[in-house]
């Protein structure tokens, strides 16, 4: 049997098909760096074709997935014991056993029970967290360009086996350990590997084997960045065999679900902790010393007192808030990277988006082209090949226009982008502009494919946003050598001498070219300009110099790009939620004020460009900068400088961005948004948000969820902190003045369990508002506790306290025994809630809206299970011999549910004034 040598130098017998599925080993041993590239070819069985399909699918079947070993998740058990980890639940355990000592078992058992709910509740919402970033990391899984059948094609970074060949450029992450065959002005930021923050220069020359991995320049690793130019490399090892796989402590982790105001809240929590420990001190030293009240009673009170007053449940019920926030959020696009950016999200004033393919459709369509003599109009829509160059209507071939011939020739041999028939429609790879172009090309009868094997790609000079174009460089089999350079019309025009004449080429007429150029942008079309210069026979790279000038202009593209509609709605949205929306563009102003007008941007009429922003001092930037909503012919570094001027102007702001160059203002922003179809993986490694859709309405969604989730937390403290004050002060009130306890430490207990689990819980899911994006962006330095804050909580348990001793002492008044009147105490602090919930709903609007609604059911279904369990708690035998309680009439339900009422007609009162003094005058 024939055999051939594995990576490793051993042999292995061939599959019966003949494609061996060759072995990975670790870079050490496999001495990638210090081989040949026909050498490494040889080994992989592969061709600089790439793979067949079904031979990569079977390599993928015997190798597995390209990814690394997650780190091992806790376990269930570990996560519910971590859940008692806590300096609340070691208070209330102490408590549970010295009650046990002193023989009040009842009393033990609830609080154990207190315990034990609380750390049930808080390991199921923690398993839905993990859950939830669990699914949203799948939801940014990343891609890679590969040759599959010699097609170049997309695929899931996951699938890629050994020996397929990678395409890698500027912003890319490197999906897999590759040798590389090929690189154009490559650089690599390794530093996940070396900590060498400096981007490392490429080759594809072999090194001695004993290199350092820092030393080995024709290897490309996964995980690292790639910041400048393009290359081609075969895939020498993937998953756990690449280098990052063989260094355990860079595997990766999942995000921890924190954020700084949930630790602010635990810090909250602690210090209020200790306040009510000392004042349930106090109480019980009043209790025993003043009154004479039995130490053993006075105990039991206090632990009443701690477990009402501390909003044990709150942490959680955040917790749960934030998870619920981001799933939401990922339901409609917005896949949250670091979840500090739940928070900021409510308090953008600021947007700052590109144009294509954010606030527009991203179908770009060549609408016109532009030669030295005419200018020709393009009919067809999207990415179908169906359509004809018409001249005052009348249609147009090349066989009467070389000069429109040679310009579509050159589009698409200067074009990375592939086309290709799926069904009815059109399916494209690679940049939606160069689609495009190849789309326009085959509307005049051109074959990409023909054309590309008839004039193979020598060498190229990759698009960077510093010199705005791409070069390639073409010979056909006669050994003719042609360069294409495409790019900015500006640019273009500069590095151009000469322009295509009827007959031969001719001096540039500028005049007339920017004419052309402010024709098509007035109508809304971005413009590209293509020019040629002849190459010699041996001319087998490209340089800077070869283009920088001297070059014969073509002709002009004016490609249209329409707004979505869904962007049109997005910005009213925004305008109307206080929110301004900018548009950055590397457009000419003409087309970015034509958009802007068609999107309804404010000021959509004046604009700023890139040059008129470098002609600003700083301090005329920030003066100007609120004033203008449109900027144009702009680079990734004025990004940077509008956001650092809009933040000197005390704006919070939001930035979007896709290409590696963005990643500075996308971390300098309060809000980086990087584009989940079209950005770089630098751009998604600098951002707090990824858009899946690269919607610009998918933004304005998020902001309103991330209003929604600050509202649904304050909702969560408006209702806790108040409810459990009222509770607290019950005790504290009897003790206090030496009065029978109109609730025992074991029914507050009682209280506390039931309503965590069920009221307090229900604002978690409470949907957004009708008003959330019809009011002005929340202030940053907001304080969650604020003074409206202490007012409700003495609000709220005043009226509590007065209800629930007004019933009880009303009772004692009628004859009724203890038990029954602490039973229908009970029931109206519960009653309380209740409404309570229903008032907290709304932070300031009138509940009344959808009372009855759907949005309402979740609160309805709480109020549902809050009353079952005091149906239980007052009238189940089992329940009266451990709470002490016992059956009361119909009349005294009524009483307790009139009284527990006047809580939901006063909070409204309260709202309904707040909101009439919020009025202007």
């Amino acid at each position: 049997m024939k055999q051939s040598l594995d990576v490793s130098g051993d042999a292995t017998q061939r599959q019966p098909d003949g494609n061996a599925m060759p072995s990975q080993t670790p870079i050490g041993a496999a001495d990638w760096h210090s081989r040949p590239q026909d050498d490494i070819l040889a080994l992989l069985e592969a061709s600089s074709d790439g793979l067949p399909q079904a031979v990569a699918e079977r390599r993928l079947a015997e190798a597995g997935p390209n990814r690394l070993t997650p780190a091992r998740a806790r376990g269930p058990l570990v996560r519910l014991a971590a859940q008692f980890h806590n300096v609340l639940i070691y208070v209330l355990l102490v408590a549970a056993g010295i009650t046990a000592a002193l023989g009040h078992w009842i009393d033990s058992s609830v609080i154990a029970a207190v315990v034990v709910v609380n750390a049930v509740i808080g390991f199921l919402q923690e398993g839905r967290a993990e859950r939830a970033l669990d699914a949203i990391r799948s939801l940014l899984s990343q891609v890679a360009t590969v040759f599959r059948d010699g097609r170049r094609v997309t695929v899931p970074a996951e699938e890629l086996v050994p020996g397929d060949i990678v395409v890698i450029q500027s912003g890319d992450k490197v999906p897999a350990d590759l040798r590389l065959l090929r690189a154009r002005t490559l650089r690599i930021q390794e530093a996940i590997l070396s900590g060498e923050s400096v981007p490392v220069d490429k080759s594809v020359e072999p090194v001695g084997a004993a290199a350092a991995v820092g030393d080995r320049t024709c290897m490309a690793f996964s995980g690292t960045l790639v910041t400048y130019g393009q290359g081609t490399g075969v895939v020498v090892a993937t998953g756990d065999k690449s280098e990052i796989g063989q260094v355990s402590a860079l595997l990766a982790k999942v995000e921890t679900l924190t954020t700084p105001l949930l630790r602010q809240m635990t810090t909250f929590g602690h210090w209020l902790t200790i306040v009510i420990l000392l004042l349930a001190a106090v109480t019980f030293a009043v209790g025993i010393l003043l009154h004479g009240f039995a130490a053993s009673d006075m105990f039991l009170a206090a632990v009443g007192l701690a477990v009402a007053a501390i909003p044990e449940g709150l942490p959680a019920i955040m917790t749960i808030s934030l998870a619920i926030g981001v799933e939401r959020m990922a339901r409609r696009n917005a896949i949250i990277r670091r979840l500090p950016a739940v928070e900021t999200l409510g308090s953008v004033s600021v947007i700052c988006s590109d144009k294509t393919g954010t606030l527009t459709r991203n179908e770009m369509t060549v609408r016109s082209v532009a030669t030295s003599r005419q200018l020709l109009e393009v009919s067809g829509e999207g990415y179908r090949p169906e359509g004809e160059f018409l001249h005052a209507g009348i249609p147009v071939s090349l066989d009467h226009h070389p000069r429109l011939q040679a310009l579509m020739l050159g589009a698409i041999l200067c074009s990375d982008a592939d086309l290709q028939a799926a069904g009815d429609d059109w399916d494209i790879s690679g940049d939606p502009m160069e689609a495009a172009l190849l789309v326009a090309g085959m509307k005049m009868a051109l074959d990409p494919v023909a054309e590309r094997k008839g004039w193979p790609r020598t060498d190229e000079i990759p698009f960077e946003s510093e010199h705005r174009f791409m070069a390639t460089l073409h010979h056909d089999h006669e050994g003719d050598g042609v360069i294409y350079v495409k790019g900015a019309p500006e640019r273009i025009l500069d590095m151009c001498h000469h322009q295509r004449g009827p007959k031969t080429d001719v001096p540039i007429d500028r005049p007339y070219w920017s004419a052309r150029m402010e024709e098509m942008a007035a109508r809304g079309e971005r413009v590209l300009a293509l020019a040629v210069r002849d190459a010699p026979i041996d001319k087998q790279a490209l340089t800077f110099a070869d283009v920088e000038d001297d070059l014969t202009l073509l002709g002009l593209f004016g490609l249209a790009d329409p707004p979505r509609a869904e962007a049109i709605d997005a910005v009213a949205r925004c305008h109307e939620a206080g929110i301004r929306v900018k548009m950055i563009t590397g457009d000419h102003a003409g087309t970015a004020r034509a958009i802007a007008g068609q999107l309804g941007l404010r000021n959509s009429g004046s604009s700023l460009t890139g040059p008129e922003l470098d002609g600003l001092t700083p301090d005329e930037l920030v003066t100007q900068v609120l004033d203008v909503d449109v900027f144009a012919r702009t680079s990734p570094e004025h990004k940077l400088k509008l956001v650092q001027a809009l933040q000197e102007r005390g704006q919070t702001v939001a930035m979007t961005g896709d290409g590696v160059n963005d990643a500075p203002a996308l971390k300098r922003a309060d809000v980086g948004v990087a584009m989940g179809k079209k950005g770089s993986e630098a751009a998604k490694e600098a951002a707090e948000m990824v858009l899946a859709d690269d919607n610009f309405a998918s933004i304005t969604h998020a902001v309103e969820e991330g209003r929604t989730v600050y509202d649904n937390l304050k909702k969560a403290i408006l209702f806790i902190l108040p409810t459990n004050g009222g509770q607290a002060f019950t005790i504290i009130a009897a003790i206090a003045f030496g009065h029978l306890l109109p609730i025992t430490a074991v029914q507050i207990l009682w209280v506390n369990m039931v309503t965590a689990v069920t009221l307090a819980l229900a604002l978690a899911f409470e949907p957004p508002e009708a008003e959330t994006m019809k009011r002005t962006p929340r202030r940053p330095d907001e304080p969650l506790l604020s003074g409206f804050l202490v007012w409700r909580i003495a609000f709220i348990s005043s009226v509590l306290l007065l209800g629930v001793f007004g019933i009880f002492l009303w009772l004692q008044a009628q004859g009724a025994d203890v038990e029954t009147a602490r039973t229908a105490a009970v029931n109206t602090l519960v009653l309380f809630e209740v409404f309570y919930l229903f008032n907290v709903r709304k932070l300031r609007a009138s509940p009344f809206s959808d009372l009855f609604s759907r949005e309402a059911g979740i609160a309805w279904a709480a109020a549902g299970t809050v009353i079952f369990f005091q149906l239980l708690f007052t009238y189940a035998p089992f329940m009266q011999w451990l709470f002490s309680t016992r059956p009361v009439e119909l009349s005294v339900w009524a009483a307790s549910i009139g009284v527990a009422a006047t809580i939901f007609l006063l909070v409204e009162a309260e709202k309904a004034l707040l909101r009439r003094l919020a009025k202007p005058a």
